[in-house]
């Protein structure tokens, strides 16, 4: 058996970034808990690469393996970046530790899904990092600036953003 543990994994219809992306669509300000926390997300096409060279390579039987993409973020870093690429500026409140964890509490009161919980919170206390950094027989994992724009195509008038660039607006 071969074990992975990746960091964050983003990608088309993921539960992270496109969460942030829905967030940013209607709200100007957004008070964020655990700001400074440090990822290094890794594309879900390179997660699933890992998965399958690992069935053909019998040196990865028996291992584990962190996966994590090129580049360490702090969720701050990720939230602005997710309102550049939909074309937006917003105004992110980083919240300090104690106001993260009343937040979290006040999240899990809020009937419907949870974007936030106390569960939530005491993980980003730990950095979600590989200090080895990934793998070097499963490829060199994909930056996420490449490939960031599935979060304008997930948006129903996401691919205006291509019709404004091409006249110039």
């Amino acid at each position: 058996m071969t074990v992975f543990r990746p960091s964050v994994i983003f990608g088309p219809g993921d539960s992270f970034l496109t969460l942030f992306a829905g967030l940013l669509r209607f709200a100007p300000a957004v008070p964020l808990a655990g700001a400074a926390a440090r990822f290094q997300p890794i594309y879900v096409a390179d997660v699933a690469r890992a998965f399958a060279d690992a069935l053909d390579k019998p040196e990865t039987f028996g291992q584990a393996y962190n996966l994590c993409g090129p580049r360490v973020y702090t969720l701050e870093e990720l939230v602005q970046l997710t309102a550049k690429t939909l074309g937006m500026r917003r105004f992110v409140l980083p919240l300090g530790r104690d106001a993260s964890l009343l937040f979290a509490r006040l999240m899990e009161l809020k009937p419907g899904a949870k974007i936030m919980t106390r569960d939530n919170h005491y993980a980003m206390l730990t950095d979600n990092v590989c200090a080895e950094g990934h793998p070097v027989m499963f490829g060199k994992p994909t930056p996420l600036e490449s490939v960031i724009g599935y979060l304008r195509e997930a948006h129903p008038r996401g691919h205006y953003h291509g019709f404004r660039r091409g006249a110039g607006r």
